[in-house]
């Protein structure tokens, strides 16, 4: 992966990191680090500001009568922050997501839980339209701090090839 700093100047250098199409590697897996530990302040705030109404994810009362006995922590958050967590191994150079499919949700997830996440390449090909890109397909797994796995997904991206990116090609 390119972790190099671009230098922009004299005396000065920006960050450049993600990968290149000719970086992924079929069966390679990225662990995706730090991991985050959910808060009440993150799953109530991402809740209401999604306008998701379920009180199950924000109302201590309801919840407590429900199976799990506490607020569920919010699954689009949970997939909001495990995607967040996988961009700067898989998707950091991108030129598009191309589709998202499997998202399976397999265990709770609750207020004080700390998430980790990895991908793997599943699949990699030049593209047929395109000459300076790629398309990638990755899945990527969440485990809780028990090791418990609560989701899991598919990604496809459209991924330039080296020296064909944005921040190769833009000085902004």
């Amino acid at each position: 992966m390119s972790y190099s700093p671009k230098q922009v100047g004299p005396n000065r250098f920006r960050e450049n990191i993600g990968r290149y199409f000719e970086e992924f590697e079929v069966g390679h897996i990225y662990e995706h680090r730090p991991g985050r530990t959910i808060s009440e302040a993150d799953n109530t705030w991402f809740t209401l500001l999604t306008m998701n109404t379920h009180p199950l994810h924000f109302d201590f009362e309801y919840a407590k009568h429900s199976e799990f006995g506490k607020p569920l922590v919010n699954s689009a958050f949970t997939l909001a922050v495990v995607a967040g967590m996988s961009v700067s191994d898989t998707s950091q150079k991108a030129i598009a997501n191309l589709g998202w499919t499997d998202i399976k949700l397999t265990a709770p997830v609750f207020i004080g839980d700390t998430i980790y996440a990895e991908s793997e390449v599943l699949d990699k090909r030049e593209s047929k339209s395109r000459p300076t890109q790629g398309v990638v397909k990755i899945k990527t797994t969440a485990k809780k701090q028990c090791g418990t796995i609560f989701m899991s997904y598919e990604r496809v991206m459209l991924m330039p090839k080296r020296g064909h990116a944005v921040d190769d090609k833009a000085e902004y």
